[in-house]
């Protein structure tokens, strides 16, 4: 909601407790010039005025941000929100979030499915246009540059030399890159973010793999849809991610024993018992208060984009990646009223081994880096302040619903057939004895 509105809004809040206030019984005897409906001409006006507003207000979408309160909200005639810049948050209303570039790109970062011919030519096709049409400087990773089969793909050696190759974990590329193709599956976006530990820039996502969850965008008319995306036309879906830290502690001394490892991701952290025949069992804090000890296969840690993921597999809800939250659900837990929980974005998850812990456990950062949790350590995991923003091909609602129907085929199932005047519920005068040959023959219905 704008400021204006606010204030007006305001005016709606008063006008209402004043004339409950009048018509209350401790004022029944006092005087009330409007009560008789004979008001000045200045509450006329307000009450036109006010009219006017709410029918406004009223006509809006949404008025004020769905995520977090308003800036000034207020709870009945004295009840409101503490002013306090360190606690209150607000929060863009995901509607209203479109990218915008404050200077043209001129650096994107094309990223390609490994190991598939069929991606092959796309690949070639993107990055020629994005050289020559659009006088881009083209990043790919340096595995790309060794491909043979690319090689043997028409015109790519003249390509080839102008493209900039990196290598993981040694070029950084924090403040080189102003733009994200990705040609493949949910993997290749899931590269992406991790590729970038800290601010990611915009992410495409065509949809050249197997499933495409997290790519709406089909290679068919790549051109108008790039023209679109760089002239600032796309809504964007900003997924958030997860920041895992795990501390390592000696168990006889209780100081850290190396570095802690620091790792953002866009679907889960997975705890698990990895190869041992027992079940992990793991303490779970919740901003430093025990929660629960799970027993079990294991546990998973996800986002919103996550929750479709192996979240949902383990029997979680599936949530909108524009839903700021966190979901903790057991993998095949020893307890049957262990059901997947979801709390609030912010707070901050804490898993340690149970001193009673026959093994050690294993954790995953969205399906890599697998890292052994031995007694003292601890693993902390909260929302990061570094989303991955997402490029919509139409919008955030429609390209999340359209992902679960094709995708998962969600609430796919044989639609039941409508009653008809022949349906044996309806009849009201047909024989024990009819037949499905009968009723076929409105005739012998009065014989």
């Amino acid at each position: 909601m704008m400021e204006g509105d606010l204030k007006l809004a305001q005016v709606l809040a008063r006008m209402s407790t004043n004339n409950s206030r009048s018509n209350s019984p401790a004022r029944t005897g006092s005087p009330n010039p409007g009560a008789d409906g004979g008001g000045t001409a200045s509450d006329d006006a307000m009450k036109t005025h006010a009219s006017m507003v709410l029918e406004k207000i009223q006509g809006f979408r949404r008025t004020r941000s769905l995520n977090a309160p308003s800036p000034i909200q207020q709870f009945g005639p004295c009840g409101r929100i503490m002013k306090n810049s360190a606690m209150v948050m607000t929060i863009q209303d995901p509607a209203s979030q479109r990218l915008t570039w404050y200077k043209p790109p001129l650096t994107v970062l094309v990223i390609k499915k490994i190991r598939d011919d069929s991606v092959l030519s796309p690949f070639v096709q993107l990055v020629k246009w994005l050289i020559t049409e659009k006088r881009m400087v083209v990043f790919v990773e340096h595995s790309v540059l060794d491909d043979p089969l690319l090689s043997n793909q028409p015109g790519f050696n003249m390509t080839r030399d102008k493209l900039m190759p990196f290598r993981e974990g040694k070029d950084d590329l924090t403040d080189k890159i102003d733009f994200i193709v990705c040609l493949g599956g949910d993997g290749t976006l899931l590269y992406a973010s991790s590729l970038f530990q800290q601010s990611v820039p915009p992410v495409m996502a065509f949809h050249l793999g197997s499933l495409g969850f997290l790519t709406p965008f089909e290679f068919v008319n790549f051109e108008e849809q790039m023209i679109n995306v760089l002239e600032g036309n796309a809504a964007l879906t900003l997924r958030s991610r997860l920041r895992c830290i795990i501390l390592r502690k000696d168990e006889a001394t209780g100081k850290p024993t190396k570095a802690p490892t620091s790792l953002l991701v866009l679907n889960e952290v997975v705890i698990d018992r990895g190869p041992s025949p027992y079940l992990s069992n793991i303490d779970l804090y919740l901003d430093g208060k025990h929660i629960t000890s799970v027993q079990g296969d294991g546990l998973i840690v996800s986002t919103p984009t996550g929750s479709t993921a192996y979240a949902v597999a383990a029997g979680a809800s599936m949530i909108h990646p524009s839903v700021p939250a966190i979901m903790v659900t057991p993998i095949c837990p020893h307890s049957l009223s262990f059901r997947p929980i979801v709390v609030p974005a912010g707070v901050e998850l804490k898993v340690t081994l149970h001193p009673d812990a026959r093994n050690t456990a294993w954790v995953s950062f969205d399906g890599r880096h697998h890292q052994e949790l031995n007694v003292g350590d601890s693993l902390r995991v909260t929302t990061s302040i570094y989303p991955v923003p997402s490029i919509c091909a139409q919008d955030q609602i429609t390209d999340w619903f359209d992902s679960l129907a094709e995708c998962l085929h969600w609430n796919v199932r044989k639609k039941q057939r409508h009653l008809d005047e022949l349906s044996d519920l309806t009849r009201s005068h047909s024989s024990s004895n009819d037949t499905l040959d009968s009723l076929d023959r409105p005739d012998t219905l009065d014989s």
